[in-house]
């Protein structure tokens, strides 16, 4: 049985030295010791577990009551039981103290493993939101220079607007006073058609009156 608590001693040392130093034996270790920590496995270990505790406390038992009895009553063979149960119970204890001691720095490594790996998320969000950030500031800097270059067209188009509506009010006065001039121009050619007419009238009567008057001295 003592041998047995020295090799479970051993193994528990070699495991702490393990979890205490990075190499790739840990990571073999560590992974060996989150299957160990699935299913049935944790129930079977804190069955024994309690088993050695109790061994244990039953060892301390016997080494307070050999203690208890006077020291003339005590025998070689006794003290030699006393050594015992005391190496005994100190070696469960001890197992059992690395057996915890391999259970929180598991626990201890698992946890500083997920925050390093939420840390690496953090970092790599940040990094996308900068980096997002550089490319919207980039985006709003190109829309800048877009909107600057829009503004001076449109200035452009309204001085063109403001020049072409010039020569079209300059244009609609020409027509109107060509327009004018044109009614103008009717009423003066409808005058003369009148008096054209009033002119061949009278030259028609005139030559009706020379022709009777030739026809009276013919006669």
């Amino acid at each position: 049985m003592i041998y047995l608590f020295f090799a479970v001693l051993f193994i528990e040392m070699i495991m702490i030295l393990l979890l205490l130093f990075k190499t790739p034996l840990r990571k073999l270790l560590i992974l060996g010791l989150d299957r160990a920590k699935r299913g049935t496995a944790p129930l079977i270990v804190k069955s024994v577990g309690a088993t050695v505790f109790v061994i244990m406390m039953y060892n301390v038992y016997s080494v307070t009551e050999i203690q208890r009895r006077p020291a003339d009553i005590i025998n070689p063979t006794d003290q030699i039981i006393l050594a015992y149960h005391m190496l005994e119970a100190s070696l469960m204890g001890f197992s059992l103290f690395l057996s915890l001691m391999i259970d929180r720095l598991h626990h201890y490594i698992r946890e500083l493993r997920i925050l390093r790996k939420t840390m690496e998320t953090a970092k790599k969000q940040n990094r996308e939101a900068e980096e997002t950030k550089n490319k919207g500031a980039d985006e709003v800097k190109v829309l800048n220079d877009e909107m600057t270059k829009l503004k001076a067209h449109i200035k452009n188009l309204e001085s063109e607007h403001a020049a072409k509506e010039k020569e079209i009010k300059s244009a609609e006065a020409n027509f109107v006073a060509l327009k004018n001039q044109s009614e103008g121009f009717l009423l003066e050619y409808d005058r003369l058609q009148a008096e054209n007419q009033n002119l061949r009238n009278q030259l028609r009567s005139i030559d009706e009156s020379v022709s009777h008057s030739n026809g009276k001295k013919n006669m």
